[in-house]
């Protein structure tokens, strides 16, 4: 299975206050252990808010809203895209994180072709892949 694993927004996230060097080091280190396993397969940091925009859905209607956002603990600062064998596992590796001083994260677990049963036909199945292969294959050359 694999899961998100969704890193909070906090105060200093969204003021642009980059972490120290040893919490740096210190995740530099969680997440050597991850790959190493076979456990992550992507993670990064987001920048704040302020640098990011919404885009809200009403009928033809497209309403772009600039950030900053005003609800913090609604904002993601970070994530990873983990595969594990199950939830337990991912929560077991998520406690052995560097993280400190009230920190959030939460685990979701993310929809698989086979979760939506007949509901997805095969010819959809099959575009599914193509796109996730292309999209492995663009982001490991770096490309947009």
């Amino acid at each position: 299975m694999r899961v998100m694993v969704i890193v909070k927004a906090n105060k200093d996230s969204e003021a642009g206050i980059l972490p120290s060097r040893e919490i740096l080091t210190d995740m530099g280190k969680f997440n050597e252990q991850l790959v190493n396993a076979g456990v992550m397969l992507a993670g990064e940091g987001l920048q704040a808010s302020s640098k990011g925009k919404r885009v809200k859905f009403s009928g033809a209607n497209r309403v772009v809203t600039d950030g900053p956002f005003a609800e913090t603990r609604e904002l993601i600062a970070g994530f990873w895209l983990w595969k594990v064998k199950s939830m337990d596992e991912a929560v077991e590796w998520l406690k052995r994180a560097p993280f400190d001083g009230g920190t959030e994260v939460e685990i979701r677990q993310i929809f698989e072709a086979e979760d939506f049963g007949a509901q997805l036909s095969p010819e959809m199945r099959q575009q599914e892949e193509r796109l996730r292969e292309k999209a492995g294959q663009l982001a490991n050359s770096g490309q947009k």
